[in-house]
């Protein structure tokens, strides 16, 4: 029903991927109560909804609901039509948007966009503006900070590389700027107006690890990220005092094995490592009959497409493999869809994105947005939470922590079943206690 408004959507839409906002203002829908008893229940509301009289739903309900599901409807309209309200502050919030074009591309108007969604369903006067680079060098960053300043903006969500971010970070001590990109552990800073928001891939690989068995076969793609990973892969699993994971097949074939190798240790910890070319698309010189990766655990550092055609090909050329093992950077529905469902059977993928916040999945989807599954979109969501929350001193939508500046997730171990993710392990979220010090609550959805 909601999404028959989309054509509503147009020129909010044309604004959240222009860096150049209209000085003409919103208009703000006022409603107004006539003849009609403002003692209606759900099912009296619900009524409404069901005979498309969403203009009298929105009378009658002009405060929160106790419906969950009905105050999300609520919520997505007021959005949708800028409804004001008798008590609503008129000042307006304003938040700058640092873009980079030509270097995150699809980034550029995805993150914008879910920090408009967010902004939407709040409810609240604001300013959103998108200031573009041409790219990340130290002097087209001083010109744009200068022209943020100018023009008034004191908070700055900014989706840049780590070469961006680090110019920031050694230069800007006014601003109050979110990378939403990027993880305080990657670049070293104590600034108190400087925030971070990406995902945790390092502890990530530190929770899936316990599930990993000898060999550890890590693919990976050759590009910065996947090297770095590989890295922390591989460290990770050689350093981790686990002890040594086996099955009753593999410790069968090891002992085969030895027979064929004297000189090898059958409960020895060892990591065999693939760089995948981004061009490559059969891996059947890996996989088939290669006895070294038989009955390992292959920890998958590739994009999801990449990681499609590994799967698969696993299956093709009969892998003994004890499981499968990838960061966020594959919790992805793709994976679903490019994929039968023997193929990933026994795959396991670590997830940080946490949400059930309907109106604002809602209000991403009719911008066709995602922050379910895309993870810098749905970090972008937190910032744009995190500065309205300091800026308003109201409740935070993501009750996540944001621990020395930087945002603290939980990491659950989903599997990817039939049609969905299953979780296998729920996470747990970082909370802080009274004196600061950071405690674990079980997670709940936020």
């Amino acid at each position: 029903m909601i999404k028959h408004f989309l054509l509503l959507l147009v020129p909010f839409i044309l604004i959240a991927e222009s860096s150049q906002v209209s000085t003409i203002p919103l208009p703000t829908t006022y409603m107004q109560l006539i003849d009609i008893d403002k003692n209606c229940d759900e099912d009296c509301l619900q009524a409404y909804l069901d005979d498309g009289q969403i203009f009298t739903f929105l009378a009658i309900a002009d405060s929160k609901l106790r419906s969950i599901e009905l105050d999300n409807v609520r919520m997505i309209y007021v959005g949708l039509f800028n409804i004001g309200s008798a008590n609503m502050v008129q000042e307006e919030l304003n938040i700058a948007m640092i873009l980079p074009y030509k270097l995150i591309g699809r980034y550029a108007y995805s993150t914008s966009n879910a920090v408009f969604a967010y902004l939407l369903t709040r409810n609240h006067p604001f300013v959103l503006k998108n200031f573009q680079i041409n790219d990340e060098s130290p002097e087209e960053m001083a010109r744009i900070l200068k022209e943020i300043k100018e023009e008034g903006f004191n908070y700055v969500i900014a989706p840049l590389t780590p070469k961006g971010a680090r110019i920031i970070v050694e230069s800007e001590e006014q601003l109050n700027v979110y990378f939403p990109t990027i993880n305080k552990n990657d670049l070293n800073t104590t600034a108190s107006n400087i925030y971070f928001g990406a995902i945790d891939y390092k502890a990530q690989i530190e929770k899936l690890i316990p599930r990993a068995s000898s060999p550890l076969v890590v693919l990976y793609d050759k590009s910065p990220k996947g090297q770095k990973l590989y890295t922390q892969t591989k460290e990770n699993y050689l350093t981790n005092e686990l002890p040594f994971q086996e099955t009753g097949r593999k410790a069968a074939f090891e002992e085969r094995e030895a027979e064929y190798d004297p000189n090898m240790e059958p409960t020895k910890k060892r990591v065999i490592a693939y760089g995948i070319d981004r061009k490559t698309t059969n891996l059947q010189w890996h996989f088939e009959n290669n006895r070294k990766i038989q009955f390992g655990t292959f920890f998958l550092n590739t994009p999801v497409i990449k990681s499609t055609m590994i799967v698969s090909q696993l299956t093709t050329y009969d892998t003994n493999m004890t499981n499968i093992l990838s960061t966020q950077i594959n919790y992805d529905p793709l994976i679903l869809s490019m994929t039968q469902r023997r193929d990933r059977d026994n795959m396991h993928i670590a997830n940080s994105i946490n949400i059930s916040n309907n109106t604002l999945v809602e209000a991403n989807s009719l911008l066709s947005n995602d922050i379910v599954y895309d993870w810098i979109n749905y970090a972008s969501t937190i910032g744009a939470d995190y500065f309205y929350h300091t800026i308003t001193n109201t409740e935070r939508t993501y009750q996540l922590p944001m621990v020395n500046n930087q945002v603290l997730y939980p990491i659950s171990i989903v599997k990817p079943s039939g049609t969905r993710f299953e979780v296998v392990e729920k996470g747990e979220l970082p909370v802080l206690d009274e004196n600061g010090t950071i405690k674990t609550l079980s997670a709940e959805p936020l």
